[in-house]
């Protein structure tokens, strides 16, 4: 075997090897690339895009716990069994909620499609939308809040009464509706118009809860104006009420004095025509669903007073023609971002709170009712 052969059978050898080791070789496809969830800051702060579509999303919402004690009447205390006899007495009104909140928004041709959700989890022993005053600590409620949707300036679902939400509510303390001034909860079909300098308006057919939901074809009606500037806001708003055929309106005047002052005064009056009608199934007469207050007319006023970034101070007061007066007044202090504790005296003269008429806050045989509440809140 000389030199030439045996390079040449090395060489029909290697090339054996090499084109089986090339029928044997795998094909690694090429990733994909990843989808990261993009920052959509259009609807402000904590919204992102749903990967694959054009609609923002944002979650949030809250984890609270109360702490309250006092009379009934302030609606800070609650009522226990004794366990022995059986006898009703005073206790620690606690109770815990997850709110979870959802938003969406999407822009179209026909202008911004947007969602809004809050749904909230309770275990408590309170009162009012908490649980019954006599009963233990227990999961409560289970409640839909909010489940709305709103296209352009249409917006239809479950919502709160525009007679409450378009003017603002009352003051910024927990317990403001010691005296009362309108209905919440209800499915509404509305119409939002922003002329875009500082005027708005909004047109909306309510169907009520509970007692106060509507019992023929004739929806409630609300409608209402405002007129917002630097310097604050005037908004009137007026409801209609099908089944107790009812008035009642209500202005408010919000001024921002300083960057650490805020004021305001709203005042409403109602018709009470069928107030001292029994053959109304509402236990305290037809007053209808917007106006709860006593008498024709009721007026709420306060403000806010913040004295850093961290510290403000809340007042509300209110009364009404029944000579029924609520005070409430508190401290939040904001302990880090997100992280608010609130601390609040209330003061209710009003009708007697009893087991069993636990509703007859407008009654003659009035009651003076102190308490106070301590409130932890983590918002996210």
């Amino acid at each position: 075997m000389n030199i030439k052969s045996l390079l040449l059978g090395s060489a029909a050898a290697l090339i054996a090897v090499s084109g089986a080791r090339a029928a044997d070789a795998v094909t690694v496809a090429e990733p994909e690339p990843a989808e990261y969830v993009k920052i959509c800051d259009v609807y402000g702060s904590g919204y992102f895009y749903i990967p694959g579509t054009e609609t923002c999303l944002r979650i949030g919402g809250y984890i609270r716990y109360d702490i309250g004690a006092g009379d009934l009447g302030s609606l800070d205390g609650a009522r226990a069994r004794d366990v022995k006899d059986g006898s009703s007495q005073d206790t620690w009104h606690k109770q815990a909620r997850f709110t979870l909140k959802t938003w969406t928004g999407q822009e179209t041709e026909l202008g911004t499609l947007k969602t809004y959700t809050e749904t909230r989890f309770n275990f408590g022993n309170g009162t009012g939308d908490f649980a019954s005053n006599l009963n233990g600590g227990d999961n409560t409620a289970v409640s839909l809040n909010f489940a709305w949707i709103q296209l352009g300036g249409l917006r239809v679902g479950k919502d709160e009464s525009a007679f409450d939400t378009f003017i603002g509510y009352a003051g910024n303390v927990i317990q403001d509706t010691l005296v009362p001034y309108g209905g919440f909860d209800t499915n509404v079909v509305q119409y939002y118009f922003d002329a875009g300098n500082g005027f708005s308006a909004v047109v909306s057919l309510e169907e009520g809860y509970k007692a106060f939901t509507i019992d023929s074809y004739v929806p409630h009606v609300v409608g209402g104006v405002k007129y917002t500037q630097g310097w604050g806001a005037i908004t009137g708003v007026i409801a209609y009420d099908s089944a107790y055929e009812e008035v009642a309106g209500k202005v408010r005047l919000d001024v921002n004095v300083s960057n650490e002052l805020s004021l305001f005064i709203m005042g409403g009056y109602g018709s009470d025509k069928h107030y001292n009608d029994t053959s109304y199934f509402y236990p305290a007469g037809g007053r209808g669903m917007y106006k709860l207050w006593g008498g024709n007319w009721a007026v709420w006023g306060g403000g806010t007073y913040k004295f850093n970034e961290k510290t403000s101070f809340n007042l509300q007061v209110s009364a009404d023609q029944w000579k029924n007066v609520g005070v409430a007044a508190n401290v939040a202090y904001d302990v880090v971002p997100g992280f608010t504790v609130t601390a609040e005296v209330d003061y209710l003269h009003a009708g007697k709170f009893d087991d069993a008429d636990f509703s007859n806050w407008t009654g003659a045989d009035k009651k003076n009712s102190l308490g106070g509440m301590l409130r932890f809140q983590r918002s996210f």
